[in-house]
């Protein structure tokens, strides 16, 4: 099968076979066990395990499988819909464990759809958990900087909560195609922030526009969630940057919580390509 993804070395089209994926000047990449495959070159790397490590990985699974993010989860589902044709190509950069990836295929599919869809993320831990969550979507190990698709390939692209590479996001999308970026709004957390720092801040806000793109909309995700265990407050913690930036003391006010109600806050600006 012809795949979406592109040789890093070379750039040709890569064919995806039983258990590697081969480009015409015979470079090779082996799919794991898990059915991902790794396609970030070794000068590409800046350290021998970039991106979340096994626990943060865990943890992302463990905290997105019990659907606390659901209503962004299907806020992108009828985003991403609306804008699709019969057979869209959608590229998810930063897709992590595969969550908003999966269900974006299978809403897409149980609308009669034909969607062809690949993920790529900088860790190879959190993509074993993606690869076994949905088998008829790619996922690679690669770098946002430097994807491994093709000019004018993607009619959409999902970046959620990732590096922002525009140049990169520009050159792949077709002309008129859409990119999705979802960012944590001002009091994203709120109730979190406040267990683990004496001054907490709201997160900034801000409409920014991006040459070869023109804004098309900005949709608000809230809700406040029920955390029933201190193992969910844990698992939270852990998936933020805050749990490598609080103070000890915070976190120990954090782990003595059996409950937590609080607020998640998202914005998705959406641009078309130009």
């Amino acid at each position: 099968m012809t795949s979406l993804f592109r040789c890093p070395i070379c750039g040709e089209a890569l064919t995806r076979q039983e258990r590697t994926y081969l480009c015409p000047r015979r470079h090779s990449y082996d799919l794991a066990r898990e059915g991902y495959t790794h396609l970030l070159p070794a000068n590409r790397k800046h350290s021998a395990a970039p991106g979340d490590d096994k626990g943060m990985a865990a943890a992302r699974r463990d905290f997105l499988s019990r659907d606390y993010y659901a209503p962004l989860r299907d806020a992108l589902c009828k985003e991403i819909l609306r804008r699709s044709g019969a057979e869209p190509v959608i590229l998810d950069t930063g897709c992590g464990e595969g969550y908003y990836t999966a269900a974006i295929y299978r809403t897409l599919c149980a609308e009669g759809r034909k969607p062809r869809m690949a993920g790529i993320d900088i860790s190879k831990f959190i993509l074993r958990y993606a690869a076994k969550r949905e088998a008829d979507i790619e996922f690679a190990v690669a770098s946002s900087y430097h994807l491994p698709v093709a000019d004018g390939a993607v009619d959409i692209l999902l970046n959620c909560f990732s590096p922002l590479a525009l140049e990169e996001f520009h050159r792949v999308l077709k002309p008129g195609g859409h990119f999705l970026y979802v960012v944590p709004a001002a009091d994203h957390l709120w109730e979190l922030k406040q267990v683990l720092y004496d001054a907490p801040y709201p997160n900034e806000e801000k409409e920014t526009p991006y040459e070869g793109f023109a804004y098309e909309a900005v949709i608000p995700v809230e809700d406040t969630m029920h955390l029933a265990s201190q193992s969910d407050i844990h698992a939270l913690f852990q998936m933020t940057p805050y749990y490598w930036k609080t103070p000890k003391e915070g976190a120990a006010r954090l782990a003595a919580l059996d409950t937590l109600d609080c607020r998640i806050a998202f914005r998705i600006h959406i641009f078309k390509k130009l």
